[in-house]
């Protein structure tokens, strides 16, 4: 009894944590998990490299630098997502984060040889 009411304690922490997360990254995130599920470790990489100069570039979206001054600056923790709901997100949106990086000075992750002929058992487990 006492590690159910635990184990609910802990489902509704995540779930109104994950009600403040801006949607942009939530749904970045999850095709993330989806994605690395059954790939190697270094196209993992790869991919959360790009998503991370995409988020820092700002291009896209501001909502990291509106996290951080929402957390940091102002410390009002009240942030202004953009857009503020999961439906508004498209895949389009998604999908961005994701590309290529074409922009100068931004180069794309280029890992050694060695990680595209990881055996079978460095195959992300998630």
């Amino acid at each position: 009894m006492e590690a159910e009411s635990k184990t609910d304690n802990w489902i509704s922490a995540t779930l109104q944590t994950l009600k403040k997360a801006s949607p942009t990254s939530l749904k970045i995130f999850l095709r993330l998990i989806r994605e690395c599920r059954l790939l190697g470790v270094g196209q993992c990489l790869v991919y959360e490299y790009r998503i991370v100069c995409h988020i820092l570039k700002g291009h896209y979206s501001k909502d990291f630098f509106e996290g951080c001054r929402a957390i940091l600056i102002d410390k009002d923790r009240n942030p202004k997502w953009e857009p503020s709901k999961l439906e508004l997100v498209s895949d389009r949106d998604v999908d961005r984060y994701f590309s290529k990086l074409d922009v100068k000075g931004w180069e794309d992750l280029e890992l050694p040889k060695r990680f595209n002929n990881l055996p079978a058992y460095a195959i992300s487990k998630l």
